[in-house]
């Protein structure tokens, strides 16, 4: 299990990956605003979305877990 975290403050702009995708290391799955700037989050390991931690709207801090990939 891996939990991809937020690099930096922001609001989740948009969710790309669904929950039970296959997903491939370096693929981004979800875009973070911050500053009027897009910052794409990816993932740091292949393996299978299991659970999402955030919303679209939702508001991260820095290292708060994003995502969950199994």
């Amino acid at each position: 299990m891996t939990e991809i975290h937020a690099a930096m403050a922001g609001s989740v702009w948009k969710i790309i990956a669904e929950k039970g995708k296959t997903i491939k290391s370096g693929e981004d799955i979800a875009i973070l605003e911050s500053m009027k700037m897009e910052i794409p989050i990816s993932s740091t390991t292949d393996g299978i979305l299991k659970e999402w931690k955030v919303a679209e709207g939702d508001f991260v801090d820095d290292g708060d877990v994003i995502a969950v990939i199994e």
